[in-house]
């Protein structure tokens, strides 16, 4: 007993020595000003009464498909803004009667609730609270959560002492008058104070607790969250609602002792009181929480992939994580709901989420000559990382891939041969069945292709697209000159994959003689002289390779792969970015004459015929499968004017291994797969649904100068 005396004393003497100091504060700026400065040393209390004043805590960024529906939210914590009008004066009342009854009446500091709860911490042995105003909290609460950016930080915003104590007196009572609205000061409290969780401010609370706006809180709900504001861990109402309610009750109990009712006869307060405490909860359960990130996006995960590529692509532009999470930004893609909704069912109808070791991407771009809108980005595996539900974290239809994509570079080497001079449309080519190159070397002997299939020693170079010979491909690579057809590739869409770090190589460092540098793949093909290339066995991105049929549908203009077509911030006012401008990077004489001599794959004996006649396709298209040499990897590259497509399947398993065609694709020890198969597939069927209701469009026509 006399040691809690003691205690109670010592309490006693530090609050009055607080409250004394904080007169001094008041009386004495000069010191008053000693050891106010905030977590961040840099800034003095002047700048972060400033800062409380005009700069707004961290709030949810949304992002939006292109109809302006929410596929993904993204935040470090779940906050909305909201104005005072919007916020029920049942919940105003309620904060106040349980936190700072004078809050109308002090000037920032309530001089009177210090020295009661100095009172109360001797009386009641410690439980009298601090005797904080409303306005302190909002500045504890705003240095823990917006200006803190570290728990060491948070932990110094929050400690318990009378340096901390001292330093928001002083910010109070400089922000009240500075603000003078005492509205507008409440509404700032509720907008920034936890609830829970990552739940903070009124408008978060209310709909994670109750499906409700903050404009709608009824009594007993607005009792609920101010009494939960101070004590969300230990109030939580799916793990202790019977000490929800009990704190639910007594907050109700302090409005009516603060005559937040207008109800004057004793007698009727007090039943209405009771009716009041006899209300259910009625707390959401589960809580109605936001899915944060691209883990777990509305659709079953359909759109985080999507998702994923937003935020890398916006991190690309300039904009940093943490600003993305924090800024509270409106974020207006192209996603296409129905595009992806068939990107995603074709892939998976070809390949089940859960085959073991097979991945199925597919991407999608519509082409234009003033942006490149990327409209869906799908595979068979999920966005997450629950890898036994055929999920993956890897941002497969936009990363680049492990493998290549076969025979489909084979447009390169034509699209370099054709603006070089060496051939044209209907020039004839050799196909032998075997080829042995004079130019590309391996292993200091000439480099020697097959065919995989039987051709006639030689055909039109329209015709060698749709039946992809490798040999006519080498010979053709040797007169456009390796370098030529490299630059293509990049000129038409692969700026990412050729610019990728290649492991396989490295080379001194022309800044240092000791030091190496890895190549990329860009580098090490021209330096190794890789006759291959023009058989795809380079890495290679889907969606990359999706924009290289959108650069040639788009009379040769090549635009980055947007996922953005605005950002808004939390005014609604336009925010900039930096995105790359649209090149013309080849005439479009070229680009038609291309879109020309890729027609015929879907037709008679192409390699994706059989494909398209099982779609039933009969829309007007450039296409071009591939596959690699020991079947680990085939893809399709389609389009149309309207858009263009990227298949890629390929083995994603630690060990990798050949892939054997079937009723379901499988893992096997030589392979079948070809891109005329699962891939092709994949894309009519996708694209026949994208392409519903759309107006037929034609390819435009090849020009004369291009046809030999």
């Amino acid at each position: 007993m006399v040691a809690a005396r003691v205690t109670g004393l010592a309490k006693l003497l530090g609050l009055c020595v607080v409250a004394g100091v904080l007169v001094a504060a008041v009386l004495f700026p000069v010191v008053g000003g000693v050891g106010l400065m905030s977590n961040r040393a840099s800034e003095s209390v002047d700048q972060i009464s400033s800062d409380l004043v005009s700069v707004d805590p961290p709030q949810v960024t949304s992002v939006l498909d292109k109809n302006g529906k929410v596929i993904a939210s993204l935040f470090e914590q779940d906050r909305t803004i909201v104005r005072s009008e919007d916020i029920s004066p049942n919940m105003k009342a309620a904060i106040v009667a349980v936190e700072d009854r004078r809050f109308y009446d002090h000037n920032g500091v309530d001089w009177q609730g210090i020295f009661r709860a100095a009172v109360d911490n001797v009386v009641q042995e410690g439980d009298g609270g601090g005797g904080s105003s409303l306005t302190q909290q909002y500045v504890k609460n705003y240095l823990a959560y917006v200006v803190a950016r570290t728990d060491d930080e948070r932990g110094k915003a929050t400690e318990r002492s009378i340096a901390r104590k001292l330093r928001e007196a002083r910010i109070a009572l400089q922000l009240e008058r500075e603000v003078k609205d005492k509205d507008e000061i409440l509404t700032r409290y509720l907008n920034i104070v936890p609830f829970g969780g990552q739940i903070y401010g009124v408008a978060s609370a209310a709909r994670t607790y109750f499906n409700t706006s903050p404009k709608d809180l009824t009594i007993p709900q607005a009792a609920f969250l101010a009494g939960l504001a101070n004590q969300p861990s230990r109030l939580n109402p799916v793990n202790n609602p019977e000490g929800a309610v009990k704190r639910r009750n007594w907050v109700i109990d302090k409005m009516a002792e603060n005559k937040a009712f207008p109800i004057s006869d004793p007698a009727k307060l007090k039943q209405e009181v009771d009716n009041l405490k006899a209300t259910e909860l009625g707390t959401q359960n589960p809580l109605r929480t936001l899915s944060n990130g691209c883990v777990g996006t509305g659709g079953g995960n359909v759109n985080g992939f999507f998702c994923a590529y937003v935020v890398d692509y916006l991190q690309k532009a300039g904009m940093s994580l943490e600003q993305i999470k924090r800024g509270g930004y409106t974020i207006k893609t192209t996603l296409d709901p129905v595009a992806t909704e068939a990107a995603k069912s074709a892939a998976e109808g070809e390949v089940s989420k859960t085959t073991d070791g097979i991945a199925n991407v597919i991407a999608v771009v519509q082409p234009g000559k003033d942006k490149h809108r990327v409209v869906a980005l799908a595979a068979n595996r999920d966005y997450g990382i629950k890898q036994d539900l055929g999920q993956t974290s890897y941002r497969l239809p936009s990363d680049v891939a492990k493998f290549g994509a076969g025979s489909i570079f084979k447009v390169f080497t034509a699209t370099a041969a054709m603006e070089e001079g060496k051939a044209g449309i209907n020039t004839s080519i050799p196909t032998p069945p075997t080829y042995t190159s004079p130019v590309y070397k391996n292993g200091g002997r000439g480099y020697t292709v097959k065919n995989a299939g039987e051709y006639g020693e030689s055909m039109s170079l329209q015709q060698a697209l749709a039946l992809s010979p490798n040999t006519g491909f080498i010979w053709l690579e040797e007169r456009a000159g390796l370098g030529n057809v490299v630059d293509m590739s990049i000129k038409l869409g692969l700026r990412n994959s050729m610019q990728g770090v290649n492991n396989a190589g490295t080379k001194p460092n022309p800044d240092s003689k000791n030091r190496q540098y890895k190549l990329t793949q860009e580098q090490l093909i021209k330096q190794d002289n890789s006759g291959s290339f023009t058989l795809g066995v380079t890495p290679v991105s889907p969606l990359e390779l999706a924009n290289v049929g959108a650069t040639l549908t788009s009379g040769g203009v090549w635009c980055p792969p947007s996922p953005i077509e605005q950002i808004l911030d939390r005014s609604g006012k336009p925010v900039p970015f930096t995105e790359a401008g649209c090149e013309q990077v080849i005439s479009p004489d070229l680009a038609a004459s291309m879109a020309q001599a890729l027609s015929k794959d879907d037709q008679g004996n192409g390699t994706s015929a059989a494909a398209a006649r099982a779609a039933g396709w009969d829309r007007p298209m450039l296409g071009k499968t591939g596959t690699t040499q020991d079947h680990k990897s085939a893809g399709f590259l389609g389009a149309t004017p309207q858009y263009s497509g990227a298949v890629l399947t390929f083995s994603d398993s630690d060990s990798p291994r050949p892939i054997c065609d079937g009723a379901q694709p499988y893992l096997c020890r030589s392979g079948n797969i070809y891109g005329g198969k699962v891939p092709a597939r994949t894309w009519f069927e996708a694209m026949k649904k994208i392409h519903k209701d759309k107006k037929r469009e034609e390819l435009p026509p090849a020009a004369p100068s291009f046809m030999n």
